[in-house]
């Protein structure tokens, strides 16, 4: 089920998603000829280890129109594009310290009208907005990450959960999350049931507002 319809089996979406998630893939086979942001063997794995992997964060949570969600070492654009396509009305900026995985990111958003989408050449830790959200795909261990994202917190938590880190990662985590004693893990494998998803986690740190 390598295409869509592994996306359509967990996702109710409307004609305009469903157009956008179908254009993913033959976009990103065409830039990642260009430049690689999407390792060459599992290109074809694109709809289950990358778009659906993002959505993990969408089953966790319904990100409200109008919050804003920070994306940090986005890559080719994981997990920003498809939270973009699937909360149109919510606001991503999509961070990563290379460039040219940017453009890619950018050539994609673009094609795909998505006007939610805004990217930033920066390190993580140079940004100065203020986010409800912070999402990222296991770029670093979560000490580090924190220490990236620190004061990045809006002040008002809008939505059920406090607002914090949502951290897509896999494996054993409890060494990592020791500091963490209100860290949570949502294990995918309880909403995605392809093997894939055995071990990967979605992890929600609240943090604190700092001035």
């Amino acid at each position: 089920m390598e295409n869509i319809a592994i996306i359509k089996k967990y996702f109710k979406l409307s004609p305009q998603q469903e157009k956008q998630f179908h254009s993913l893939e033959p976009l990103y086979k065409y830039w990642n000829s260009k430049i690689n942001v999407i390792s060459r063997k599992n290109i074809d794995k694109l709809y289950e280890q990358h778009v659906l992997h993002s959505l993990g964060i969408a089953k966790v949570i319904d990100f409200l129109p109008e919050s804003k969600i920070l994306d940090v070492g986005t890559g080719g654009g994981f997990p920003g594009i498809p939270l973009a396509i699937m909360f149109p009305e919510t606001e991503f900026h999509l961070v990563d310290s290379i460039g040219k995985k940017l453009k890619v990111v950018d050539a994609v958003a673009n094609e795909l009208g998505l006007k939610n989408v805004k990217t930033f050449h920066s390190r993580a830790e140079n940004i100065q907005d203020r986010y409800d959200f912070i999402v990222s795909r296991a770029v670093t261990k979560m000490p580090d990450f924190v220490q990236w994202v620190k004061g990045k917190i809006k002040k008002e938590s809008r939505h059920q959960m406090k607002n914090g880190i949502l951290y897509l990662k896999g494996g054993d985590l409890q060494e990592e999350l020791k500091p963490y004693k209100n860290a949570q893990e949502f294990p995918l494998k309880d909403f995605f049931a392809e093997d894939f998803f055995q071990t990967k986690k979605v992890v929600y740190l609240p943090l604190k507002y700092k001035k």
